[in-house]
C-alpha cells in the first residue's frame, strides 16, 4: 500500500457510518417521503371534514391502524425475505372462533383456549414455511392454500355464525389502557420496537436482509437460508394470531369472517412503507407509516360519505400505486448506484 496515495481500510463501523452519511435519494424517499404524504393527507382531511381531528375519530383511527400495524410488522419480515404471505387473511378468523368456541363449547379455561388458538395460528405459519422451504411450493400458492384452509376451518368449526358470549377477559382487553393509551396501541409500539431491534441488531436480522437481497450469495456465505425463510412465516403468523385476539375483543364475538380480505391491505401497508417486493430492503418505521396512511384513507372514505362499494376499488388503486412506487424506488436506486460507480 502506498502510504501517500492509499489509506488503510476503515473499520466496519466507520465504513457503515460513512455509507449512511452519503446522500441516497432512495433512502430520502423512503425515510422522509411517506411522512410528508401522511402530513399532507392529514391537512387535506382536516380541511375537508371537521370531524377528522376530533378526539373520538383520531382514537378510532389509531385503534384501527394498530391492529393493521401489528399484522404488517410480521409481513415486513416475510417481504424483506422476498416472500409473500396471503394466509394472514385467514389466521385471525381461525384464532377468533377458537378463542371463544373452546370456552363456550368445549368448556376449556379461558387462558388455555387463548393459548391453543394462538398456537394454531402460529402453526399455519409453520405449514407455510415447511411448504415453501422443503416442498418448494411457490409462496403465493402455498399461502393462498393455507388462507383457504384457515377460513374453511373457521367456518366449519363455527357453523358459519359468530360464537358468543365472549369471556370477561375480552371485555377487559377491549377497554384496557396504560396511562390513558389503549392497550392495542401500547402493544403495537412494544412489538414494533422488538421487531426493529431484531432486524437491526441481531444476526437473524442481518441474515434476513442478505437472504432477501441475494439468497444464493447468502447461502454461499454460510447463512441457513431455508431456516431464515421458515422463521419469517412463523413470525408473520404469530403477528396475525395476536391481531386475531384483538379483533375478537373489539367485535365481542368469535367470527369466521374476522379480518376477511385484510391480506391485501397488510401487503399494501408494508410495500407503501418502503419494504421492497423484490426483497432485501425495508424498515419498521416505514411499515407503521404505511399502515397509518392506509387507515387514514379508509377513514376518509367513511367521513366523506364515499359509497362502501368503492372500498375495494380504492384498495386496488392503492396496491397498484404501492407497486409502482416500489418499482420507481428500485430504478432510482439502481441509477444512483450506477452513477456513483462510474
Amino acid at each position: 500500500m502506498n502510504p501517500i496515495t492509499d489509506s488503510p481500510p476503515a473499520e466496519p463501523g466507520v465504513a457503515d457510518a460513512r455509507a449512511r452519511r452519503r446522500f441516497d435519494p432512495t433512502r430520502l424517499l423512503q425515510d422522509q417521503g411517506l411522512i410528508i404524504v401522511v402530513v399532507i393527507f392529514g391537512i387535506i382531511m382536516t380541511l375537508l371534514s371537521p370531524t377528522f381531528l376530533t378526539p373520538i375519530n383520531l382514537m378510532n383511527l389509531l385503534l384501527q391502524a394498530s391492529t393493521l400495524g401489528i399484522m404488517a410488522l410480521g409481513m415486513t419480515f416475510v417481504i424483506i425475505g422476498a416472500g409473500i404471505d396471503l394466509s394472514v387473511g385467514g389466521i385471525p378468523a381461525i384464532v377468533s372462533v377458537l378463542t371463544i368456541g373452546l370456552v363456550v363449547r368445549q368448556e376449556l379455561p379461558v387462558w388455555l383456549a387463548l393459548v391453543v388458538a394462538l398456537l394454531v395460528g402460529i402453526a399455519v405459519g409453520g405449514v407455510n414455511g415447511f411448504a415453501i422451504t422443503r416442498l418448494r411450493i411457490a409462496p403465493l400458492i402455498a399461502t393462498l392454500g393455507t388462507l383457504s384452509i384457515a377460513i374453511g376451518l373457521a367456518f366449519a368449526y363455527s357453523g358459519g355464525t359468530s360464537i358468543v358470549p365472549v369471556p370477561d377477559l375480552y371485555n377487559v382487553l377491549r377497554r384496557a389502557d396504560l396511562f390513558g393509551i389503549p392497550i392495542n396501541i401500547v402493544l403495537l409500539v412494544v412489538l414494533a420496537v422488538i421487531a426493529h431491534l431484531v432486524l437491526t441488531r441481531t444476526a437473524f436480522g442481518r441474515s434476513l436482509y442478505a437472504v432477501g437481497g441475494n439468497p444464493q450469495a447468502a447461502e454461499m456465505a454460510g447463512i441457513r437460508v431455508n431456516r431464515i425463510i421458515f422463521y419469517t412465516y412463523v413470525i408473520s403468523a404469530a403477528a396475525a394470531a395476536i391481531a386475531g385476539v384483538l379483533f375478537t375483543a373489539r367485535l365481542a364475538a368469535g367470527s369466521p369472517q374476522t379480518a376477511s380480505g385484510i391480506e391485501l391491505t397488510v401487503i399494501a401497508a408494508v410495500v407503501i412503507g418502503g419494504t421492497s417486493l423484490f426483497g432485501g430492503r425495508g424498515n419498521i418505521l416505514g411499515t407503521l407509516l404505511g399502515a397509518l396512511l392506509i387507515t387514514m384513507v379508509t377513514n376518509a372514505i367513511n367521513l366523506l360519505g364515499v359509497p362502501t362499494a368503492w372500498d375495494r376499488v380504492l384498495l386496488g388503486v392503492v396496491i397498484l400505486i404501492a407497486a409502482l412506487i416500489d418499482v420507481f424506488r428500485l430504478r432510482l436506486h439502481e441509477r444512483w448506484m450506477s452513477r456513483k460507480a462510474s
